[in-house]
């Protein structure tokens, strides 16, 4: 399963936030429903900042001694889906009131010991929710793809879970024998998509889900077609059409459907694409009649008031992917769409006042223009909020990946070094200074001072940072690293790569004797990956 639109979009944010703007990303969704909004709150979360293991074991030991769950937030300043939760879910008054029953822990993706954190929480994409009993086991990880009044019911089921996700899977793959609907709708509402294979191996999920799907006991089909649904998404490509048509009668009806269709709002907007080709086979009258159906129900999403303006706007690039779909690349769409895509994004501009938002739903405008054929409008609009964005770098990194689809090569190296130059925080530096190596080598391989200079001054920051070799940090690092072996493939920029390697060879003895980890990673990046390998085994 790919990973889907996030509230940036889909080329341009993985699950969850994973990577800068020009890859794709997890999405959360929420409602407007500013009427709950604790505009006037004094208190608001009592967040636990958490920078270190200290920091979390703290809290860990308040919450036993409270007996009390805890609730864990990954997330970061630039995130669009943090920040739209941030809007629209954290200063809800019922969430706030919630939170007085579990200890909230925010773990910011920039603090100084957060990404040693994230290996030990098993987490990576922006945002993650987890939730841990009193005990400090895992109960189970919140989606965040879902509305917030499906959120709080299943935060409250997670809360009030006897035993972790993983056992309740187990008892349900065994056949299900005394499991309640609640344990059921756990299930059906686990994140998936931010696992990090703590319940089921990467490769297993599509299995599981349909195993999920199939024994779900019919006097539930909320949560069975809510498991159908997902497991339909999960679909690999190599399997695509071969859905038999009762799973595409059950779809269909679905959509049919407000009700449902509205219910599994999240499912439907960030996997139209999946969802289609998984059920059927490209120019067939079946396909012709799904994608009907499904536009259809997006429409409706996309007028929906209750909804917030991220979910609307996701409804609405699912319906360009939809229109996208058996049609030549850069085929023009139809003109009713696209006034739509043009008013929406006018409107989303022109009403929002709240700086999280913004920083949610214009960078996913300004994806959807793209995505229609519209770059220029996209460009204009990304580059009028720049000042209007705490975090102006993410939005030039999608005018970088603009001008690199239109394939101009020095714009788009321009706004990727800038956006770098912008950046702020140690892990989101290394991130966006590894985009812009890797685009650096793919768009001008042959200027080999810039690419030296830009990698020797990531090494430097690198080696200025406690935790820079572990898990999202160390990601970007291994990315530049990979993408500097294969530039070097001929041999033709060995003394370059050479002199980066005594950089790293500097950076990389200054690490502490016994955080194998960190040296391990730091000693196989410029490695072939077999050697590499050997190296960290």
């Amino acid at each position: 399963m790919r990973t889907h639109l996030s509230l940036v979009a889909a080329a341009a944010i993985l699950a969850a936030c994973s990577k800068p703007a020009d890859t794709p990303v997890a999405k959360v969704i929420v409602p407007a429903a500013s009427a709950v909004v604790a505009d006037a709150h004094p208190e608001g979360i009592a967040w636990k900042q958490a920078a270190s293991d200290a920091d979390v074991d703290a809290a860990f030991a308040q919450a036993k001694a409270e007996r009390k769950p805890v609730f864990l937030y990954w997330g970061a300043k630039w995130c669009p889906p943090c920040n739209q939760v941030k809007a629209t879910l954290f200063n809800r008054v019922d969430f706030i009131e919630r939170s007085r029953a579990f200890v909230p822990v925010y773990i910011d993706g920039d603090s100084p010991g957060a990404q040693k954190l994230g290996t030990r929480f098993k987490v990576r994409g922006y945002p993650t929710m987890v939730l841990f009993n009193p005990e400090g086991a895992e109960l189970t990880r919140l989606p965040g793809e879902v509305d917030a009044s499906q959120y709080t019911q299943v935060l409250t089921l997670g809360m009030n879970a006897q035993r972790p996700v993983k056992q309740v899977l187990a008892d349900a793959q065994a056949g299900g024998k005394g499991l309640t609907p609640n344990d059921w709708k756990l299930l059906a509402f686990y994140s998936w998509d931010t696992d990090e294979q703590q319940v089921v191996p990467k490769d297993k999920t599509r299995a599981v889900l349909d195993q999920l799907a199939g024994a779900c006991p019919a006097d539930q089909p909320d949560t069975a077609s809510r498991l159908l649904l997902k497991a339909v998404a999960a679909t690999d490509e190599k399997d695509a059409g071969k859905a038999d048509a009762a799973t595409r009668d059950k779809v269909l009806a679905l959509l049919g459907d407000a009700r449902a269709s509205r219910a599994h709002m999240d499912v439907l907007t960030n996997w139209p694409d999946d969802i289609v080709n998984a059920l059927t086979k490209p120019k067939t009258p079946e396909r012709a009649k799904l994608v009907q159906a499904y536009s259809a129900a997006l429409k409706t999403m996309e007028g929906d008031a209750t909804l917030s303006r991220a979910d609307r706007i996701t409804a609405l690039d699912a319906r360009v992917k939809l229109a996208q779909l058996d049609q030549p690349k850069g085929a023009k769409l139809p003109d009713a769409l696209l006034a739509d895509v043009r008013e929406h994004s006018a409107r989303v501009d022109r009403e929002i006042t709240d700086g999280y938002e913004r920083q949610a739903v214009i960078t996913a405008a300004g994806h959807t223009l793209q995505e229609a054929g519209l770059g220029a409008e996209s460009d204009a609009l990304l580059q009028a909020n720049l000042a209007k964005s705490h975090s102006p770098y993410y939005l030039m990194s999608q005018l970088a990946s603009n001008a690199k689809k239109r394939g101009d090569k020095d714009a788009a190296l321009r706004w990727y070094e800038e956006a770098f130059a912008k950046s702020e925080g140690p892990a989101t530096r290394l991130q966006w200074g590894s985009s812009y190596v890797t685009n650096l080598i793919d768009l001008a391989p042959q200027d080999e001072a810039r690419i030296e200079k830009a990698v020797a001054q990531l090494f430097d920051e690198a080696a200025g940072q406690p935790n820079a070799f572990y898990e999202r940090s160390a990601r970007s690092l291994e990315k530049v690293g990979g993408k500097l072996v294969g530039w070097n493939k001929s041999r033709s920029h060995a003394q370059a790569v050479q002199r980066l390697q005594i950089k790293l060879d500097g950076v990389c003895a200054k690490l502490p004797a016994d955080d194998a980890q960190q040296r391990g990673v730091c000693e196989g990046l410029l490695k072939p990956p077999a050697a590499a390998s050997k190296k960290t085994a």
